[in-house]
């Protein structure tokens, strides 16, 4: 399981999703490989830095199995605000009862491709909290603005998900990634997260949620961590479907926290 979020910045959160790149037998060879490198690294078992897996739905179920017993901690990546008749979708209880520790919300392609509002992000993250999940909201400005200025929004951003009730706020995972370095050749530049990262804790901590893990994400890759400071991991994409580079990451992030 996820550690409690007011763990402290001395914990790390180093994870990835598939999206939809894979398909199952894909999906589970890779995840094989993932396990391996997470079984490689002892050190894990500290419990100082949580590594975290989100395939696609359908794997779920046989993904539990493989990473029982490992300090993977399983994700997935969207949820239902609610259990009942909606077709298509799949509620939070069902997840946890899979084995599911943290859901993905408010990803920037969920926002803009499949029309999801504050409104809508807000219920899922409470469905999400009543059900024993962590969520992990996904935040992020637009365009590159000042690190003060996207600081705000992301602020804004986190306040509109937990309709203004900062106990909910205690709760969540934050995963920043600024929508115009996602899929980019690039990461956004680590004194700009650092920046933004410093800036939004500074408001966080005017609720008592200074110490909320905030990871980063977008274009992020090995390299990047031992750059960043006030950040509590990454949050990897395509760059990890190489599970080598997973390992890596888990490296520097361990090599930060001894």
């Amino acid at each position: 399981m996820l550690p409690a979020p007011d763990a402290g910045l001395n914990t790390m959160f180093i994870g990835v999703s598939t999206k939809m790149y894979m398909g199952y037998a894909q999906s589970l060879a890779w995840l094989e490989h993932l396990v391996a490198e997470v079984d490689a690294r002892p050190a894990l078992a500290a419990g100082r830095v949580f590594p975290f897996v989100i395939p696609s739905f359908p794997v779920l179920p046989e993904a539990a199995q493989l990473v029982s017993g490992t300090p993977l901690v399983l994700g997935a990546q969207n949820c239902s605000w609610a259990d009942g008749p909606w077709t298509g979708e799949v509620s939070p209880g069902m997840l946890a009862e899979l084995g599911v520790g943290l859901v993905e919300i408010g990803h920037a392609e969920r926002r803009r491709y499949f029309a999801e509002d504050e409104a809508m992000i807000a219920l899922k993250v409470g469905a999400a909290v009543d059900a024993g999940l962590t969520p992990l909201l996904c935040v992020g400005e637009l365009e590159v603005s000042e690190p003060a200025t996207a600081a705000d929004t992301v602020f804004r951003q986190i306040k509109a998900a937990v309709s203004g009730d900062w106990s909910v706020a205690s709760h969540l995972v934050v995963a920043y990634e600024p929508v115009w370095a996602i899929g980019a050749p690039e990461p956004a530049s680590a004194t700009y997260v650092s920046r933004v990262t410093a800036a939004l804790r500074d408001s966080l901590g005017q609720h008592g949620l200074g110490g909320l893990p905030i990871i980063y994400g977008g274009s992020a890759k090995p390299g990047l961590l031992p750059q960043l400071d006030g950040v509590s991991g990454l949050f990897l994409g395509r760059f990890a479907h190489d599970p080598t580079n997973f390992g890596r990451v888990l490296d520097e992030a361990l090599a930060g926290r001894r």
